[in-house]
């Protein structure tokens, strides 16, 4: 199979680059540069060098392939009008036969007062409002004959990056910030066992709509951010920030930390989706390491 992936060198895009390269897929992988085209072909990845601002230069190489992963995400004010032109290209290029998998977020489902699978009513925080009406874009792709797919993951942890990485950095630098009590709920999923969610969704030609990805592990951000303290070099202390002043100086991402969120990913496990990983905290030394690895090769 051969498939076209944005944001290769992303923190979700990397895991599922490696994860079709070991499975023996030709991957074309949309980077910025130079340097991050040594990374892609590092990793077995044909680099594609673009932007998604220019849809010139990635649209045929999204033509040539089997189908599409949108997996980049610019954190910016002009990142919901990038992936608007993103959906407008790669959505543009499919036909009959082919598939579209779309990169979304547990946080569109807002806070939920009861377990929430794939048929949650969405109440998005506002970080991720303009997720909602992208969606539905890439869902009524499917009247025109293509597969489309929307994977919505919990927070992805593994490895040097993302925002439990940056847990670990700050216990290993002494101090860690926790938005409000600490009491909401996280849903998480370890980066390699989503990579393996995506190759299921592309091979598997019945595979269309939403899919949730998350371990069901329920964990608070407390347990967690306790676990990981206790697993580093230093002494590590915890300091509980009110959601007021977090707002000051992070904006709606704080919200969005403080979001209380269990949820279920039926539609997943249906596929034979089996997380490997289902706590940070209970993995919280093999996840140091993992980290600390991580750091280093960077």
């Amino acid at each position: 199979m051969r498939v076209f992936l944005t944001g290769g060198t992303g923190y979700v895009g990397s895991a599922v680059l490696d994860t079709f390269v070991r499975a023996g897929h030709h991957v074309d992988a949309l980077v910025r540069h130079s340097e991050k085209a040594a990374t892609a072909r590092a990793h077995g990845a044909h680099p594609v060098i673009g932007d998604l601002a220019d849809p010139s230069s990635y649209a045929d190489a999204a033509a040539g392939a089997d189908g599409v992963i949108h997996a980049a995400i610019e954190y910016s004010a002009r990142g919901p009008q990038l992936d608007a032109t993103a959906l407008d290209t790669v959505l543009g290029t499919q036909r009959d036969g082919r598939f579209v998998i779309y990169t979304s977020g547990v946080w569109i489902l807002g806070p939920t007062s009861a377990p929430a699978d794939e048929t949650a009513p969405l109440k998005p925080a506002e970080i991720s409002a303009w997720r909602v009406a992208h969606e539905r874009r890439v869902l009524g792709a499917s009247a025109n004959g293509v597969r489309t797919v929307i994977v919505r993951p919990g927070i992805v942890y593994g490895g040097s990056r993302g925002i439990v990485g940056d847990l670990f950095k700050d216990a290993a630098n002494g101090l860690i910030r926790v938005i409000g009590s600490g009491d909401n709920h996280w849903p998480l999923v370890y980066d390699r066992d989503l990579g393996d969610l995506y190759l299921r969704l592309a091979v598997n030609a019945a595979a269309s709509g939403v899919y949730h990805a998350n371990d069901e592990g329920d964990e608070r951000v407390s347990d967690v951010v306790t676990a990981i303290a206790e697993h580093v070099d230093v002494r590590s202390s915890i300091r509980h920030v009110p959601i007021a002043e977090a707002r000051q100086k992070m904006g709606p991402y704080a919200d969005a930390l403080t979001l209380d969120q269990i949820v279920r990913s039926p539609r997943a496990r249906a596929l034979g989706w089996c997380p490997s990983l289902h706590s940070v905290a209970g993995s919280a030394p093999r996840l140091f390491e993992e980290w600390r690895r991580g750091r280093e090769a960077a």
